[in-house]
């Protein structure tokens, strides 16, 4: 039985606009054990080496990027999708603006 505070659906007009780190984001949704956001990234929007204790797992849906995690290097473009489990140390370099749908389990409570 879901309580009555629990939203199930957000409408895009009520997406939440964030930034964090210079990185504009939109808070799509938020449920009790997982998020959903839309990072908006332009060229120079780099999120340096940091963890969390969230598993993110993401979507690219335009631009391009460099993903570092673990000594290795990745090139993600538009279709690619990723998966960092919590705690491990990853950055983010924009090579082109654009657009990620990023999903958070547990939520990122520095994100609401």
């Amino acid at each position: 039985m879901l309580k009555k505070t629990t939203t199930i659906i957000t409408k895009k007009e009520n997406a939440k606009k964030k930034q964090f780190k210079g990185v504009s984001f939109d808070v799509l949704a938020v449920g009790q054990k997982s998020m959903v956001t839309k990072m908006n990234y332009k060229v120079g929007n780099n999120v340096p080496l940091h963890f969390h204790p969230n598993e993110q797992s993401g979507y690219v849906i335009s631009g391009k990027y460099i993903i570092k995690y673990q000594n290795i290097s990745e090139v993600l473009n538009p279709g690619d999708s990723y998966s960092i489990p919590e705690n491990i140390e990853h950055s983010w370099k924009v090579i082109k603006d654009g657009e990620v749908i990023d999903v958070f389990t547990p939520p990122r409570q520095d994100y609401l």
